[in-house]
């Protein structure tokens, strides 16, 4: 592990620039955690639990806010630009667990740009009237075709700009906010029906408590995000002081939007009418019921197309950045590695990831019976529960290193709670039916993953004839100088 001199370098190399503040900080967070989530799930959560759709977003934002405790005292301890991977590794050492960790962060990212393409392809249909279905040859085709396009503008390479996530964050929170202004204009107007608020409805008639807690696991998707913001520590003008507080404001902002938002739903829709995708995606449903008389359902669309997309594009260009870092580590072929001579972006492993997606896109899409949006976006929060769920375990095993200088301490319950409670929502007892493919999904990637890794570890054990495993953890949040760190 490298250290930090005197003279500002790391490793040899100069350090980052420390330009966020603690607004431009509580920005990029709301920024990463806004998105597909709220935008494509509202209506697959309201049809688990029925009008008490808001319920699991704030069991979600609860179990995500303990979890986001044990990030805290983890990146405040190693203020350096690293993650869950660093931490597993820091903590047990054991170099496959660190891959899989790193692979499985991938894998989310894929997963997660992949819900976001058919949320787009929604969001489209809706904006120019086209009338295709979740789960219509339609709705695959623009998926496929959007992800062509995230793909070519990853190639292209895409410089870090803080700047401009700050104009993305106020074009999606600007979506989020207009549902809430619908909502209380159309409570003026007497069109909302606050009664179906409290109202739990399972549809495979479950208890009130299973249907809340497989409603979450799939709401859970909308508080991710924030562990992502670990990786901006080295940018921060005082990372110790100001991200506790601003990461737990971040959360609270999300948490209290996206409440407010699943309440406006259910008080303006019909829980049966939100879950039904031919009548077009649920919050522009919303809008088109809470305020008929003014244009605002055929801008919202767009808004949501453009939310995203966003979060289909960073999605994507992490995920070719750690994949094109495992691979310059020597744990996946030095083929995933390359870069391209002019544009000076991983041009394989954008290739391979992309591919990785069609093949998500199309088999979900294809076999999902119009539910592709739901199991892709429920497939990202069970492999980021796995992933918290061992970032919690490893904060116990790491609070018997002592680090020289001062740092947050979360309460001693909280890596006990956060583990248990994303470990239970990762189990196949926090699922509904329609959900239990997500397992073989995720079991799919994983296991391209470790085929990968076991013939890599074969050609250089065997062919080599040098050591495996991780030669530098820290390294694989350090991404091609195209590539924006969130």
């Amino acid at each position: 592990m490298s250290t930090t001199s005197a003279e500002g370098t790391h490793g040899g190399q100069p350090e980052l620039n420390r330009v966020m503040g603690p607004k431009l900080l509580l920005l990029f967070i709301v920024g990463d955690i806004l998105g597909t989530g709220v935008y494509a799930l509202t209506g697959s959560v309201a049809g688990e639990v029925g009008g008490a759709a808001w319920a699991p977003f704030l069991v979600a934002f609860t179990v995500a806010t303990i979890t986001a405790f044990s990030y805290l005292e983890l990146v405040t301890r190693y203020p350096q630009a690293a993650g869950a991977a660093l931490y597993a590794h820091r903590a047990f050492g054991v170099h496959f667990l660190t891959f899989l960790v790193a692979f499985t962060v991938m894998c989310s990212g894929i997963t997660s740009a992949s819900t976001a393409s058919n949320a787009f392809a929604g969001f489209l249909s809706d904006g120019f009237g086209l009338g295709f279905e979740d789960g219509s040859f339609g709705i695959l085709v623009l998926a496929l075709l959007f992800m062509t396009l995230v793909a070519a503008i990853n190639f292209r390479g895409v410089g870090e700009s803080v700047k401009a996530n700050v104009i993305l964050t106020c074009v999606e929170l600007s979506g989020l906010l207009m549902i809430i202004f619908i909502g209380f204009w159309a409570m003026s107007q007497g069109r909302a029906d606050f009664s179906e608020v409290m109202v739990f409805r399972s549809s495979e008639e479950k208890s009130a408590f299973m249907a809340l807690t497989a409603a979450t696991s799939l709401a859970f998707f909308a508080m991710v995000g924030f562990e992502d913001s670990v990786n901006m520590a080295e940018e921060c003008t005082n990372p110790v002081r100001d991200f506790p507080r601003v990461m737990l404001t971040g959360l609270g902002i999300t948490g209290v939007i996206y409440v407010m938002v699943s309440i406006c739903a259910v008080a303006l829709v019909p829980v049966g009418d939100l879950t039904d995708s031919s009548k077009g995606s649920a919050l522009t449903q919303v809008v088109r019921a809470g305020a008929p008389n003014l244009p605002f359902d055929t801008i919202f669309p767009f808004i949501g197309m453009f939310a995203v997309a966003n979060s289909a594009l960073i999605n994507m260009l992490m995920a070719s950045r750690l994949l094109y870092g495992l691979a310059n580590q020597r744990v996946l072929p030095h083929v995933l590695g390359r870069v391209h001579p002019t544009r000076r972006t991983p041009w394989v492993a954008i290739l391979f990831t992309t591919l990785l997606s069609f093949g998500l896109i199309f088999f979900v899409v294809s076999n999902s019976g119009g539910q592709a949006v739901s199991l892709l976006g429920g497939t990202t929060a069970l492999l980021l529960l796995c992933v918290f769920t061992i970032v919690n375990i490893s904060l116990l095993v790491l609070r018997k290193q002592k680090v020289e200088h001062d740092h947050f301490r979360a309460p001693g319950w909280v890596p006990w709670v956060g583990a248990v409670t994303c470990a239970f929502l990762a189990g196949p007892w926090a699922r509904s039916a329609s959900q239990m493919p997500q397992y073989r999904i995720a079991a799919w990637l994983i296991g391209i993953g470790v085929i990968l890794w076991a013939l890599t570890w074969g050609w250089n054990h065997f062919v080599r004839h040098r050591e495996g495993g991780l030669r530098d953890p820290q390294a694989l949040a350090e991404h091609h100088e195209d590539a924006p760190r969130n």
